[in-house]
C-alpha cells in the first residue's frame, strides 16, 4: 500500500531552461508569483495563471505526475477548505439549504477559487524544489539575505537552515512511507475503521517519524562538527552565480505575467 509519493520535493536532474536559470531569479520570481496567486479573483485571471503554470511545467520537462506527487499531500486540506467555503460563503443565488448550511452560487465560486489558487501556489513551490538543487538554493538564499548581514543577521546560517529543511522533505517522506509500509505489514490500516482507529494508526507513524527526524538532526550536527564546518563571511563557492540573458528574459516574462494578473484583478475581468 503506497500512500505517499517518494519524489515529494526531490530535485529532478535535467537540462531544461527552468533547470538552467539562476536560482536567485527563480526564487524571487516564483515567490512573487505565489504571492500574486492571492490577488487572482476572476475566471480570466485563473485561466491566465493556470496557463502560465502549465507553460512553466512544460518548459521544465518535469513529468506532470511528479508535480502531482508533490501537490497531492495537501489535497485533503484543500478539500476541507473548499467544503468550508462552500457552505459558509454567502451571496448569489441560493441553490439548497440544510439547516444552518446554505449552498449558494457565490459559495461554489469562492470554494473553487480558493482551492485552485492554493493548488497553483503549491505547484509553483514544488516546481522550484524539483528544478533547483539544495546547494543552489542555499547559495541563492545566502545571496538574497546577504544585505541584511550589515544589520547583524547571520545570512549564511539562516540560508543553511532553510536549505536543510527543504532537503529533508523527501528524506522524511521516504521514511514516513517506510514506517507506513512496516505498520501495514503488521496489520495496521490507515483507510479502514472508525475515526479513533485511524487516529491511533497515524499516531503509530508520527512517533517514529519524530524520533527519526531528531536522529537525522543529531547525525547531521555530528557530521558538521567532524568536518570542522564553519559558515559565515569568507566562504567561497564552487559554482559562482551569474545573471545571464536567459535569466533577464525569464524575469521580464514573469513581470509581464504578474502585471497582467494584477490588471485583470483590478479591472474585475
Amino acid at each position: 500500500m503506497t500512500l505517499l509519493a517518494s519524489p515529494i520535493g526531490r530535485y529532478q536532474p535535467g537540462a531544461s531552461l527552468v533547470h538552467r536559470l539562476d536560482a536567485r531569479v527563480k526564487v524571487i520570481c516564483l515567490m512573487v508569483l505565489v504571492i500574486l496567486m492571492v490577488t487572482v479573483t476572476t475566471p480570466t485571471g485563473l485561466a491566465l495563471a493556470a496557463t502560465g503554470i502549465l507553460a512553466l511545467i512544460a518548459a521544465s520537462h518535469v513529468a506532470p505526475k511528479i508535480i502531482w506527487a508533490s501537490v497531492r499531500p495537501i489535497v485533503p486540506f484543500v478539500a476541507f477548505v473548499a467544503v468550508f467555503n462552500l457552505f459558509m460563503a454567502r451571496g448569489g443565488t441560493t441553490l439548497a439549504q440544510l439547516g444552518l448550511l446554505t449552498l449558494t452560487t457565490e459559495g461554489i465560486w469562492i470554494a473553487s477559487l480558493y482551492a485552485v489558487r492554493l493548488l497553483m501556489a503549491v505547484a509553483l513551490g514544488a516546481l522550484l524544489l524539483l528544478t533547483t538543487t539544495p546547494t543552489a538554493l542555499t547559495d541563492a538564499f545566502e545571496s538574497l539575505l546577504s544585505p541584511l548581514g550589515h544589520l547583524g543577521l547571520p545570512a549564511h546560517e539562516i540560508s543553511m537552515v532553510l536549505s536543510l529543511a527543504l532537503r529533508f522533505v523527501p528524506v522524511l517522506a521516504d521514511e514516513a512511507q517506510s514506517i507506513m509500509d512496516a505498520q501495514a505489514a503488521r496489520g495496521a490500516s490507515f483507510e479502514e475503521g472508525g475515526l479513533a482507529n485511524r487516529v491511533r494508526a497515524i499516531g503509530a507513524v508520527l512517533v517514529p517519524m519524530f524520533a527519526g527526524a531528531i536522529r537525522h538532526a543529531d547525525n547531521l550536527s555530528r557530521a558538521l562538527d567532524a568536518r570542522c564546518y564553519e559558515g559565515g563571511a569568507g566562504r567561497t563557492h564552487y559554482h559562482e552565480q551569474r545573471i545571464r540573458p536567459r535569466d533577464i528574459a525569464f524575469a521580464a516574462a514573469c513581470a509581464l505575467w504578474s502585471a497582467c494578473l494584477i490588471a485583470l484583478s483590478a479591472l474585475g475581468i
